[in-house]
């Protein structure tokens, strides 16, 4: 099939990536009549593809390129060359996620400001707020479909969030429900109601959960004015004498290098690989990679203070049966220094099939304390638990220039290291999952050290002043002008929300800039 778009058509706007980022962001932009080709790493899987098997799906979704990892969280034991379950895949971390569409807290925006010198962390405002946000949250909800939002009712809740519910309005909590979900909880509409099948993490087979592969993708797509590009693994973004970006290099599924001319690149890679792609194009202007006067490219990684917390009852929970994450209190998202941290976390319903959780259950242990919890797994109810980890510039991601992938380029290194308020957050955190386990009578229960991260954030943040951060407050990069961050990486700050709506509300709102400014030829 010819390719709609010729590679030495400088006109288009190149986006890397197609999750909850890059996906929106092109079709958002086929819509309003942008020529778009896209640039996708994996290859498309729709719902009749994906597998309600774990281990399975792992293999058919997961990121499985080398990595490596230091620092002094558990991850760097663990799952060295794992810091972090990526997908790459068309939809990206969309096909494989639980659907939580929570908004940031106005506090949130203004970390820097509410929680003062906390020493050790990089924190910053983000340029932008809760009110200029509101109107991008709302277009991002109808988007999604978010559940308890405009007239959508919330999903019904599963054994695991009955147990879950009855435990925490015991001690006390009063936020607690089904969540906002991006998941059809009605049978009107266009798209399939929820089944509650279960293991909907990897793929939703009934396409109920919002997913940029099965949704956005398609709609831009019938514009004609979208192409994907799959199997197509960016090298490098290219740059003229003037300093602006001019095109990216890129493998195709045959491993042959092609250049697709640009006139604007988006890079919605996620946090490893959008910093990678800047620091793997660096030039003699550009010595420290794109868009990186500033020494921030890879720095102030993030993924969420993160856990699990997983309890044993007397008699049968089946907490794999239903919506995996439909679930959650609120009432620890506040600010409140009295506990002995600053910012907040959720408390949300969990659950992970057999085969994950012999792995993530307390990995490396065995014995009989080990295989009788496992023998117990029918009984078992789970939460985890996501709070707003503190930014700090020594967690970053840089290039390992001794490890290299497939093409021969430099893979990264993340480097994480808790700091004292992450600590504090999850013990207070763990303490608060035990005594909802045990106020409905839990025989067991167990606190989880955190998993390979899925939540990752940071990397390229936003930031008013340019010596701050990599982008401004439309992900336009600082140093140039054509060149834009789309996804997570441009996180300033992680609040405690689960962060996909905030990538998408932001991914609308940059859609909107872009295709003004090009309109205008600012660009």
């Amino acid at each position: 099939m010819t390719a709609p778009f010729e590679l030495s058509d400088d006109s288009v706007v190149v986006v890397i990536g197609t999750g909850a980022g890059g996906g929106v962001l092109a079709n958002e932009l086929a819509q309003k009549g942008v020529s778009v080709v896209a640039l996708e790493a994996g290859g498309r899987h729709l719902p009749e593809d994906y597998l309600n098997d774990e281990w399975a799906s792992f293999g058919q979704l997961a990121w499985l390129d080398p990595r490596t990892t230091s620092g002094d969280w558990r991850v760097s034991q663990d799952f060295a060359g794992l810091p972090a379950w990526i997908v790459k895949a068309v939809g990206g971390a969309t096909t494989h996620w639980a659907g939580a569409s929570l908004r940031f807290q106005e506090h949130e925006w203004k970390a820097a400001t509410t929680y003062g010198n906390v020493q050790g962390a990089s924190l910053l405002d983000w340029p932008i707020d809760a009110a200029e946000m509101d109107p991008w949250y709302t277009k991002a909800e109808e988007k999604l479909l978010v559940t308890r939002t405009g007239d959508r009712p919330g999903l019904p809740g599963n054994n695991n969030y009955k147990v879950f519910e009855a435990g925490a309005k015991a001690i006390g909590y009063e936020g607690v429900s089904t969540g906002r979900m991006a998941i059809q909880s009605t049978p009107d509409g266009e798209y399939n109601m929820c089944q509650q099948i279960g293991f909907c993490f990897q793929g939703c087979k009934m396409g109920a959960k919002w997913s940029s592969a099965y949704r956005d993708i398609p709609e831009g797509e019938a514009t004609g004015n979208l192409e994907v590009r799959e199997n197509a693994q960016v090298a490098r973004i290219l740059h003229n004498d003037a300093g602006k970006v001019t095109g990216v290099e890129y493998h195709d599924a045959d491993g042959n290098l092609q250049m697709q001319k640009a006139r604007v690149v988006c890079v919605a890679g996620n946090s490893f690989e959008s910093p990678r792609m800047l620091l793997n194009s660096a030039s003699s202007m550009f010595p420290d990679g794109l868009a990186n006067s500033s020494g921030q490219v890879g720095r102030n990684y993030m993924r969420h203070m993160t856990a699990s917390v997983y309890a044993v009852f007397d008699q049968p929970v089946r907490m794999w049966r239903g919506t995996t994450m439909a679930g959650i209190v609120t009432d620890e998202s506040r600010h409140d220094p009295s506990r002995g941290f600053v910012g907040g976390y959720e408390l949300e319903t969990l659950s992970l099939g057999l085969p994950f959780m012999a792995a993530f259950l307390d990995p490396g242990a065995w014995g009989r304390e080990f295989t009788s919890a496992l023998d117990l797994y029918e009984n078992m109810a789970g939460m985890w638990i996501v709070g707003e980890d503190m930014p700090q510039e020594t967690n970053r991601v840089t290039l390992n220039h001794d490890v290299k992938d497939q093409h021969g380029l430099p893979v990264v290194n993340v480097h994480f290291d808790d700091h004292p308020n992450d600590i504090a957050m999850r013990d207070h955190a763990y303490a608060q999952g035990q005594a909802i386990y045990d106020a409905v009578g839990a025989t067991r229960t167990f606190p989880t050290p955190p998993y390979p991260s899925t939540h990752n954030l940071g990397t390229n943040r936003m930031s008013e002043k340019a010596q701050d951060g990599v982008v401004n407050k439309w992900g336009q990069t600082h140093d140039i002008e054509n060149l834009f961050i789309s996804d997570g990486s441009q996180f300033t700050t992680g609040a405690a929300e689960n962060p996909t709506l905030t990538i998408v509300a932001l991914a609308i709102r940059q859609a909107d800039h872009l295709a003004s400014e090009m309109s205008k030829g600012n660009l």
